[in-house]
């Protein structure tokens, strides 16, 4: 098996490779310290990572990767009980943290191995230094050469419709043959600075955003908190291309007005990417006329990782997420599973996709993996969509009405329900999404409250779902019902449910 990050080894070593604020790694000094940490990794099984937004978490999944280990994000910002779950689920041999860090009751019972890059982020590596740091990242190459391209390189949970996260697993395969795919859509080269703020346990700021620099060789620049003057320091000062999701790009569609230097820095930029949820058209063409630039989308999911985006020599399509990747194949079937043909932009199907990006299966759940999957192999993704004459894939919206979009994340509706009922003053619950401009959707609750007389307030509950699940899960409008609208069969009508 192949390294994952072969500039680590036969690159160039002064190269920057990963800069969080004023702490940053060469390619050199990120070997030393991903090869001294790889050694303190137990040898098999997988590890936990507490994925908090800076240097350390980088340095600590890809030495899991380089030792052959597999890595399992863990949000910082999940409730206990959630994380709970995770490392039941995952049964993780140790943590791996940034010393200093306060982990919580579930996470602090697992063995901890501290990331410490204590006198490895020196300014101008030595040539003493350079031959080092190759030299121990070499050898956490040959301790993972016994590892396939079929073994797990990532754990990644995610939130289904109903029920705890489930959790992905990704092969090193489908991490090489989805970073290659990309770099052959975006011209994507070591050449490249990537400036970042999303957080790093999902695969969006991860996989794409912190593993997808590494691999060509070039550099990424993380926020830590994303602002738009951030985004316009870095850009003017070198970074060629930005990834953000829908709600960062419409902060800066609304700041440009009033920040010439960002139209500016976004005009300098190679490329600008936008995935998670689709980015509205408002905001594409506000960016456009702005600043002659157009925003790419892609589109995939974490069993997926990607499946298709619009090509760097393409043309950047408002409400379009581009065209097949390369090794991906797509199909859009009918409720009955048969082919839709027309590539005429209005047919709609579900998307299907097969190919060398897929995850290997559910970890703990192959009922849940056997469903995902049709008879020959193709994987079912629940978002409907149409293709334009030139194939290009346009998506309209999800098969079921239980997976919210908001602020970047995927949310399903079926665990903060559940949340929202262990309130001893909430009888029944259900939660749905409404269209929000800064956040695409944000999460409604409509709730039959225990006593009518005295309803739980939005705050009240907004805390409890935040405590419980993340902050990001929290409900921002709250309707309070005295009966909410079922079936015959009991079942809960959400489309019944309206804001009137």
């Amino acid at each position: 098996m192949s390294s994952l990050f072969p500039a680590l080894t036969g690159g160039p070593a002064r190269r920057p490779a990963l800069r969080f604020g004023d702490r940053s790694l060469t390619y050199a000094e990120l070997a030393a310290a991903t090869g001294a940490l790889a050694d303190r990794i137990p040898g098999s099984g997988r590890v936990a990572v507490w994925a908090t937004v800076e240097l350390e978490t980088a340095v600590a999944v890809v030495a899991a990767l380089e030792a052959g280990i597999a890595a399992v994000p863990l949000n910082p910002k999940s409730g206990e009980k959630e994380l709970g779950h995770i490392l039941s689920d995952s049964a993780p041999s140790a943590v791996l943290a940034a010393p200093g860090a306060e982990l919580p009751a579930p996470v602090r019972d697992l063995p901890r191995i501290d990331v410490d890059l204590h006198g490895t982020t020196s300014a101008a590596p030595t040539a003493a230094h350079a031959t080092s740091a190759t030299a121990q990242a070499t050898s956490a190459t040959a301790r993972a050469a016994s590892v396939g391209d079929e073994d797990p390189a990532l754990i990644v949970y995610t939130s289904g419709t109903t029920g705890p996260p489930k959790g992905a697993v990704i092969p090193r395969r489908a991490v090489a043959t989805t970073l290659d795919a990309l770099a052959d859509a975006w011209q994507w080269t070591g050449d490249d600075v990537l400036v970042q703020g999303l957080p790093l346990f999902h695969v969006h700021g991860l996989v794409l955003g912190i593993l997808g620099p590494l691999r060509r060789g070039g550099s990424v620049r993380h926020l830590g908190r994303f602002t738009t003057q951030g985004v316009a320091r870095e850009l003017n000062d070198g970074a060629t291309m930005l990834f953000g999701v829908p709600t960062m790009y419409h902060r800066i569609a609304e700041a440009l007005p009033q920040e010439p230097e960002l139209a500016k820095a976004l005009g300098r930029a190679r490329l600008l990417v936008s995935g998670s949820a689709a980015l509205p058209v408002h905001d594409h063409e506000r960016i456009a006329a702005a600043t002659g630039r157009r925003v790419v989308e892609r589109y995939g999911m974490t069993e997926t990782l990607m499946n298709t985006s619009v090509r760097a020599d393409g043309e950047a399509r408002a409400g379009t997420v581009g065209v097949p990747l390369p090794g991906v194949e797509l199909r859009l079937v009918e409720e009955d599973g048969s082919a839709v043909a027309a590539y005429d932009g209005e047919t709609v199907g579900e998307i299907q996709v097969r190919g060398t990006n897929l995850f290997s299966g559910y970890l703990n759940r192959p009922d849940a993996t056997r469903a995902a999957f049709t008879e020959d192999g193709w994987f079912r993704t629940g978002d409907m969509a149409v293709r334009d004459p030139d194939g290009y894939v346009r998506i309209v919206g999800r098969k079921a009405t239980d997976l919210i979009k908001s602020g970047g994340y995927k949310i399903g509706a079926g665990e903060i329900e559940n949340a929202l009922l262990e309130h001893p003053a909430v009888r029944e619950a259900a939660v749905t999404g409404e269209p929000d401009a800064d956040l695409g959707e944000r999460i409604v609750a409509w709730v039959v409250p225990e006593d009518p007389e005295c309803p739980p307030t939005v705050e009240e509950l907004a805390e409890h779902v935040a405590r419980r699940l993340a902050p990001h899960k929290r409900p921002r409008v709250v309707h309070h019902l005295t009966a909410l609208p079922r079936n015959d069969m009991g079942k809960i009508m959400k489309r019944a449910l309206s804001r009137d």
